[in-house]
């Protein structure tokens, strides 16, 4: 399986999330902050794996996953802590995860199913063939 940049990116800062997320696991528990960490490595695992069944409903778990993504920054800025300091603390753990699920959307969306660009002009091979 060969990846595309976009791909990279995606895997990237899916792993950069989750991780965020699960150091949080050390100081919370299992809250359900630090367990997104989780939903994040399966869905990751459901994009890329050659698992049959995600294969072929591929654009369903693009939304899936940028949904949560999503939804994950939204709850976030309605009910998260945002007293950023300059440290490892919980609080500035959130707002590293959420820089890194902004770039996650960004690279899910360069990589969206059926967003290829479009021809604007066709080239006739028949006429390049002498």
């Amino acid at each position: 399986m060969s990846l595309t940049s976009k791909q990279y990116g995606i895997v990237l800062f899916t792993l950069a999330t989750a991780s965020l997320h699960l150091f949080l696991f050390t100081r919370l528990g299992p809250d359900p902050i630090a367990m997104n960490g989780l939903g994040y490595l399966a869905l990751l695992g459901a994009y890329f794996l050659p698992v049959p069944l995600f294969q072929q409903h591929h654009k369903l778990v693009w939304w899936v996953l940028f949904g949560y993504t999503a939804l994950t920054f939204v709850l976030w800025v309605l009910i998260g802590d945002k007293r950023f300091t300059f440290d490892f603390s919980n609080v500035a753990i959130g707002f590293y995860a959420k820089a890194a699920e902004l770039f996650l959307m960004g690279f899910l969306w360069a990589d969206k199913p059926g967003s290829q660009p479009k021809l604007l002009y066709r080239t006739n091979d028949s006429k390049n063939r002498s």
